[in-house]
């Protein structure tokens, strides 16, 4: 069971690594901050995006199938960037990256409660599952700097794919989900994907003309999502997904609005800004097992909102912050917030949901935090253009501090539907 769960986390760690790894390694992709927005985008929003049909697939045609289909497609897309001759040749990649990773995140959360059914050995499972993943987030900044620094920016998707055949045979044993008849909600996803391209492509090209259809494909998405086969039901649509989407808003807006500071304002190098974000991506790498074993014993309540407000108090220590001290303590609580805030959403949504419904759940769940990732990096991207680093991260903090209370409506609301 232990080789299972490893296997499976890998796959999540490779979407992890997949995130961050980038991030230090931009100024090298490009010159351009819209570019640079689009490669860092590119993948989050068709991930994004994609996330719901992934969930609804994994529910019907079984997950294991859907896992490795994603594991498989992961490795080689990755090979296959690190080949790219330009700038807009990766971003096409990289969307289809994001279509790949979208695949490992629901139908590997569906297998773990196929494989542990009992709420808290899942709840354990879960938090284990969060802890391997967040090594991406630890390995990804300092990886990417590294590799990028002494091999070439090539070097950070090739790494990609020994992970991938890893992941691939330690989950050979995954379990065969009976699947699950029904349609393929096509206009809930053609809509989703619309909505977010163009409200991202707004953003960050300040073409506000896209809002137009970007509000008419999110109007077509909540109306279709009122149907029985809707790709999932409308108690999910709740306060919990939109403290999913904060979370990541907040984590990459704010991972892509540092790595520029760092390497523009403090003149760190590609590895050197890596080490930098050390503080905030090891907490990810063990804190989320304790975080697994806490909300199994007192609920996802307390830990998911002291995570939002430790994220908060770090961000905006960090916008105040000129020494170097002061920055390790701000990342090391944003760190400690993530820790303790995912694991506690994963565990309050997908236990909110049937277990035949599990799949949709995680990818609702994990639609909601890419789309926000995709949001922070275009929304804080455009305020440290018009305004500054500073003023950017404390509107981060601002909507970190919403999102604790979003999570209180979501397990009020849970509390008087089912129990997590």
């Amino acid at each position: 069971m232990a080789r299972l769960l490893t296997g499976l986390s890998l796959g999540y760690f490779l979407v992890m690594l997949d995130t961050t790894i980038v991030t230090v390694a931009l100024p090298a992709l490009s010159q351009s901050l819209s570019e640079q927005q689009w490669i860092s985008n590119g993948y989050t929003v068709t991930f994004a995006a994609f996330l719901l049909t992934a969930g609804a697939w994994t529910d019907r045609f079984g997950a294991r199938r859907v896992f490795f289909t994603g594991l498989i497609s992961f490795a080689v897309l990755s090979l296959v960037s690190a080949l790219s001759f330009s700038p807009s040749m990766l971003i096409a990649l990289r969307a289809l990256l994001g279509i790949a990773g979208a695949l490992l995140v629901p139908s590997s959360l569906s297998l773990i409660a196929a494989a542990y059914p009992a709420p808290s050995s899942r709840a354990k499972a879960m938090g284990m599952w969060a802890a391997v993943s967040g090594t991406g987030l630890v390995a990804g900044p300092l990886l990417g700097g590294v590799l990028t620094q002494a091999f070439g920016w090539r070097a950070i998707f090739l790494v990609n794919v020994p992970v991938a055949v890893v992941a691939l045979v330690l989950s050979g044993s995954a379990p065969v989900t009976p699947p699950k008849p029904g349609r393929i909600d096509v206009v809930g996803q053609v809509s989703a994907v619309v909505a977010l391209s163009t409200l991202t492509y707004a953003l960050v090209e300040s073409a506000w003309w896209a809002l137009l259809p970007s509000g008419v494909a999110a109007a077509v998405f909540v109306a279709s999502q009122r149907r029985p086969d809707a790709m999932f039901p409308s108690r999910l649509l709740s306060w919990g997904l939109l403290a999913g989407g904060i979370v990541n808003f907040a984590l990459s807006g704010v991972l892509f609005v540092l790595s520029l500071y760092f390497q523009g304002s403090r003149g760190y190098s590609p590895s050197t800004t890596g080490l930098a974000f050390l503080p905030l991506t090891i907490p990810t790498a063990f804190n989320p097992i304790f975080t697994g074993r806490l909300v199994a014993r007192i609920g996802p309540r307390i830990p998911a909102v002291s995570g939002f407000v430790l994220m908060a108090t770090g961000t905006v220590i960090q916008a105040f912050s000129s020494s170097v001290v002061l920055s390790v303590v701000a990342l090391g609580l944003m760190g400690f917030g993530v820790s303790f805030a995912i694991p506690s959403l994963l565990v309050g949504v997908i236990g909110s949901a049937p277990p035949e419904l599990a799949g949709i759940a995680g990818g609702a769940l994990n639609a909601s935090r890419q789309t926000g990732a995709a949001l922070g990096v275009a929304i804080l991207g455009v305020l440290v253009s018009a305004t500054s680093t500073a003023f950017a991260l404390v509107a981060a903090s601002v909507v970190l501090l919403a999102g604790s209370f979003c999570f209180l409506g979501f397990h009020s609301r849970t509390q008087q539907e089912t129990p997590c």
